[in-house]
């Protein structure tokens, strides 16, 4: 009773969105289960999970395919979406739910492929025969075909919006949507907001690493220096020599740049490399030469 309503089902064509939306849920619910999974071996030794790591995702996705694709003929992206796979091999236009074979051969290609994808260098890379590497040049080629029909793929899929992946297309199934789905409509206002805010944060995003944020930070700091007001015995100390511009302690291996102040070698030559706009925190000077001090400073002179 319930197959004979099933079929009476009508087919929804589903939403280009939609399906992406979807297969970026897979991923993310994937994700979500191997960091939960890895979780739980945080106090063993690690590298614990590292010779078996392609087993043991390919058996998390075994499971997550038994509950998902096997029992409900949708993933979990899809049933959020109030979406789900059809037969596109039958010749009616009713719903027909995917055969056990679509079933295994979904499985077949998706986690089987995946796991000899990840597996395919461990097994060849101690193998030094002819054979071997032959078999390996052979896989790299059929994993690069793949990719290109994928790609090709997705540019029909965007033309025409059925069979997101290239499994979908080899095993004949389609997503369309489980009840009639209302026409999916964004407001202008809210369309141009987000419009304005993504226009605004890729323009951060390409003038924030032009903007040389130390020596803007310097400059500021070098303003602010004389309204803080420094006392009379920091700014001798300063002013002797006996104090690095940059640490505050004595300075080891004084160093000048071409202004009155000093500072330790290292403090000043690994600002300078991270920097080459570096200015002196103090007066705001560039580092025009890079020189040791020309006369000693001696500790005792500090408690003169």
């Amino acid at each position: 009773m319930a197959s004979s309503i099933g079929n009476e089902k009508s087919v929804n064509p589903v939403l280009r969105i939609s399906q992406l939306d979807a297969l970026e849920l897979n991923k993310a619910l994937e994700q979500l289960v191997w960091s939960q999974f890895t979780n739980c071996f945080h106090g063993f030794k690690p590298g614990v999970l590292a010779h078996f790591e392609p087993e043991v995702k390919a058996f998390l996705c075994l499971i997550l395919w038994k509950f998902t694709i096997y029992s409900k003929n949708a993933t979990v992206g899809q049933a959020i979406l109030n979406i789900q796979y059809k037969n596109n091999l039958s010749q009616t236009e009713k719903y027909q739910p995917l055969s056990k074979h679509q079933k295994l051969w979904y499985l077949i290609f998706t986690v089987g492929g995946r796991w000899l994808e990840e597996r395919c260098y461990d097994l060849f890379s101690n193998r030094q025969q002819q054979s071997f590497c032959k078999i390996k040049s052979y896989i790299s080629f059929g994993s690069g075909l793949l990719k290109l029909c994928g790609l090709v793929n997705f540019l029909i899929f965007l033309q025409k919006g059925t069979f997101a992946t290239l499994t979908e297309r080899i095993l004949g199934i389609r997503s369309v949507f489980c009840k009639p789905q209302s026409v999916r409509q964004v407001g202008f206002e809210y369309m141009n907001r987000e419009l304005l805010w993504h226009g605004f944060a890729e323009f951060l995003i390409y003038l924030l690493p032009l903007i040389n944020v130390q020596k803007l930070k310097l400059k500021i700091s070098s303003w602010c220096s004389p309204i803080a007001g420094l006392s009379n015995s920091e700014n001798t100390l300063a002013a002797h020599c006996r104090e690095c511009s940059l640490c505050g302690e004595w300075p080891t291996m004084p160093h000048t740049i071409g202004c009155p102040h000093v500072f330790c070698y290292y403090c000043i030559k690994s600002n300078f490399l991270f920097d080459m706009y570096f200015t002196c925190p103090k007066c705001g000077s560039e580092v025009h030469n890079l020189q040791p001090l020309k006369y000693k400073i001696e500790m005792s002179e500090l408690h003169v």
